[in-house]
């Protein structure tokens, strides 16, 4: 899904505190509260999870949260406390305008998250702006790049933001090689009608993950988890020309209304992927419009109990819930309401 990414001057010059020192709070970020001792959750454990990307910068242009006995709260020590999120997911682009999302942006929120306890998945988009099925642009750094260029662009992208991670002691579970990529990825070298390029990427993606976090599940990513034939074709692809990933990951984004019906599919192709594919899933991205809170958290808590009964799903992470409706040009499936956490949510408890 396309969303416009354009910071005030003010976000500019906050951002620049960020990229200009990673060893301590930023000026973009909530102040540190006081640090109580907290237990990380085991790893492997199914994961109850936040994309929480915009943040920062939500934060730089002054946006609080409250939990729900109206203490102003840091979002993600809220989404924990207060509705049992245990993982945060953060995206990753290659040169953002504005700088959000960058590597050390996201090795600001990735180190918050880590100090509170919570699991990271980081979601590499290979991109300087959004990725899904309809806009996989090139980094224009990477532009003019042949294949074998590309390769060796993705390993060291991928290389070098894990390797910031990893001198600040946070230590990724998950990591996505592309966002929605059913089309492929880095068009046009990457698409997946190329021959075998896509898997190639994917592939440099993989390895490049691998050598600096061993232990870390890799996915690759497609939307519409109700709808087989998507997940078909790629995970074809990826057998046929030797792609590698430890596992596949959905989106899932159910209609008013037709919750009950999403969910039946998706449990439904769960099973049908790993019967086929041998792969466990993850629903890296779930929501529906801020104003069905109750519907959204029925839904998640029947796709919990289906899902875990396949033995397959291996976890749900929210998109960005802390989104206030219509942030960021008309985004609706947060859900917050007034800088509080709705029901939505309670389906984690």
């Amino acid at each position: 899904m396309m969303k416009n990414m354009f910071g005030t001057i003010l976000s500019l010059m906050m951002l620049s505190c960020v990229q200009t020192s990673c060893t301590q709070e930023s000026p973009v970020t909530t102040p540190t509260q006081q640090q109580e001792e907290v237990k990380a959750v085991e790893p492997g454990t199914f994961a109850r999870g936040a994309d929480v990307s915009w943040l920062t910068q939500m934060e730089s242009e002054g946006m609080t949260f409250m939990n729900k006995a109206g203490v102003p709260t840091e979002c993600m020590k809220l989404l924990k406390e207060d509705c049992n999120v245990d993982a945060i997911r953060l995206r990753v682009w290659v040169n953002p305008a504005g700088g959000w999302s960058s590597a050390d942006d996201v090795l600001v929120k990735a180190r918050r998250a880590a100090a509170l306890g919570l699991r990271v998945m980081i979601d590499f988009h290979f991109s300087d702006t959004w990725a899904d099925p309809a806009h996989q642009q090139m980094p224009a750094a990477w532009d003019g790049l042949d294949l074998s260029g590309l390769k060796a662009a993705v390993a060291e992208h991928v290389s070098s933001v894990l390797g910031k991670l990893k001198a600040y002691n946070v230590t990724p579970e998950w990591v996505q090689i592309g966002n929605e990529t059913r089309t492929g990825m880095m068009w046009p070298v990457g698409k997946i009608d190329n021959g075998t390029s896509y898997a190639e990427l994917t592939n440099a993606g993989y390895d490049a993950v691998k050598a600096v976090f061993p232990k870390a599940s890799v996915i690759v990513h497609i939307d519409g988890g109700d709808n087989l034939a998507l997940y078909t074709r790629v995970f074809n692809y990826m057998k046929t020309n030797g792609g590698k990933y430890d596992m596949i990951g959905m989106s899932l984004y159910p209609e008013t209304g037709k919750a009950s019906e999403y969910v039946d599919k998706c449990v439904s192709n769960i099973t049908k992927l790993f019967d086929t594919y041998g792969k466990p899933v993850m629903i890296c991205e779930i929501g529906m419009d801020y104003d069905q809170a109750e519907e959204c958290r029925d839904c998640i808590a029947s796709l919990i109990a289906k899902g875990q009964a396949t033995g397959h799903l291996k976890g749900i992470f929210y998109w960005e819930p802390q989104a206030p409706a219509g942030y960021n040009e008309g985004y609706r499936k947060g859900c917050f309401d007034g800088g509080k956490p709705t029901v939505a949510l309670d389906a984690f408890k």
